[in-house]
């Protein structure tokens, strides 16, 4: 197939996460210019909720704290679930692909694990909402976040006993990265921040009270800072824009930084007031982004893999909780990143276990296998519910319908490989054809079931 038809699968695996089912038709005659254009096109932005009822307390369940913590531990995990695959569904619906990838990637930078679903729910859709606007607004309406507050223990940051948890990830993770500032940067961010805490509706609130208003010594700089102040601060550092930069492009180019691109590309950034959409129409319109080196070098993270089938694959899930199970099993479950650095990336993602299950999955969501694995206890995950047995076991059905007949009318006369595949260069077609009846099907199956389906 001619270069510019690679280049039109290399943008929409990093763009997006790959192409739909609908889009295969008429790729082969799309120009990348055209598809940008798409990409960059602005499409209605819908906010993710949860239908689960908040749990109302009742004066019988007030008598059985028991009773009452088990059932609201059922509906909190309940309405997370919901927002869990409300995000996934985002990811393989929606028109706007790149929003929805942005907000995958600020997902694990701006990394957070609670469970309370109304502070996830707020913190997602900021995310969702800002992930192609400005980084210094994204970054103002994170950190005063209720989600991200909790989590890094800022509601316990008081003057004369500041903690520093939040200072530090805001630089170390969020904006400058390590060996740009020194452990008193730290202490003195820290005593800004003292008093930014949250009301239990998840508004941002000052406590005045326990605010440390002394002068602090931040970054070469001397005053009676803010919170505020500090994030302008650390803005006002081009450190930020070359960190900030050169996670973007190993994330969404290669693995391996290209300093004299990144150098470029952050001073452009930093000129345009951290305008992130800016920064990924650079990259993208880039002739080096659509390098050989740089196509067909990632390993799909779990949520890529699994959103890229769904896309790819008109298919009704009589059950969508269960698609959660997956997400646990291969290490990437949406709404509980392993720590504040969020997940790790490239091999990682692979070992014995959660390769064959990879491998596996197109196969047994065809209803051809069963599902053989058991995911693991998590009681951040599983609240407290220790009844793995039977929960499992509802795993096992996948209750998946695809509308193969509509895959094969997408594909006929078509190499369902081209498609499927970034680059096919390695892949022993024959092997692919051997274990097939021939049919759209089990080809569609088989290439879904190769190592080279888990690269773009």
């Amino acid at each position: 197939m001619a270069d510019s038809f690679i280049n039109n699968k290399h943008l929409l695996w990093r763009a997006g996460f790959g192409p739909s089912i609908s889009q295969i038709k008429d790729l082969e005659k799309t120009s990348v210019k055209n598809l940008l254009k798409d990409i960059f096109s602005e499409s209605s932005f819908e906010p993710i909720t949860y239908q689960t009822a908040d749990f109302v307390i009742s004066e019988t369940d007030t008598a059985n704290n028991a009773t009452q913590k088990r059932e609201m531990q059922k509906i909190t995990q309940r309405q997370n679930s919901e927002m869990n695959l409300a995000f996934l569904k985002q990811m393989t619906e929606s028109r706007g692909q790149l929003r929805e990838k942005m907000a995958f990637f600020w997902h694990g930078h701006f990394a957070t694990r609670i469970n309370n679903p109304k502070f996830n729910q707020q913190l997602l859709n900021i995310l969702r909402k800002d992930s192609l606007g400005n980084f210094r607004d994204l970054l103002f309406s994170v950190s005063r976040s209720p989600s991200m507050l909790q989590f890094l223990n800022n509601q316990q940051n008081k003057k004369d006993h500041p903690n520093e948890n939040f200072a530090r990830e805001v630089m170390e993770l969020f904006t400058m990265g390590q060996g740009n500032y020194t452990e008193k940067d730290i202490r003195e961010a820290a005593r800004a921040f003292t008093g930014w805490s949250y009301d239990k509706e998840g508004n941002f609130t000052e406590r005045s009270k326990i605010h440390d208003t002394g002068t602090k010594t931040f970054l070469g700089k001397t005053g009676n800072f803010t919170g505020d102040d500090v994030l302008n601060i650390i803005l006002d550092q081009k450190t930020t824009a070359e960190f900030i930069t050169r996670k973007i492009y190993t994330f969404f180019v290669n693995e391996k930084p290209d300093p004299p691109i990144i150098k470029k590309l952050s001073e452009n950034f930093y000129q345009s007031g951290y305008d992130i959409k800016k920064l990924m129409n650079e990259i993208f319109s880039s002739n080096w982004f659509y390098d050989n080196k740089n196509i067909g070098n990632r390993i799909k993270s779990p949520t890529e893999l699994l959103a890229g089938m769904m896309r790819m694959l008109p298919m009704q899930i009589q059950n969508p909780e269960n698609i959660t199970v997956y997400q646990k099993l291969l290490g990437q479950m949406l709404l509980y990143p392993p720590n504040v650095s969020g997940w790790p990336n490239g091999k990682s993602w692979i070992d014995s276990s959660t390769l064959m299950l990879r491998l596996q999955i197109p196969q047994i969501w065809s209803g051809l296998r069963p599902m053989e694995y058991s995911a693991k206890e998590d009681d951040d995950i599983d609240m407290g519910m220790k009844s793995r047995e039977a929960l499992n076991k509802s795993f096992k059905n996948p209750n998946i319908t695809i509308d193969w007949k509509s895959v094969d009318e997408i594909f006929k006369g078509k190499n369902a490989e081209d498609y499927l595949l970034v680059k096919t260069e390695n892949l022993n077609m024959k092997t692919v054809q051997q274990f097939s009846d021939q049919s759209t099907k089990m080809i569609i199956i088989n290439l879904m079931s190769t190592p080279e389906y888990q690269l773009m």
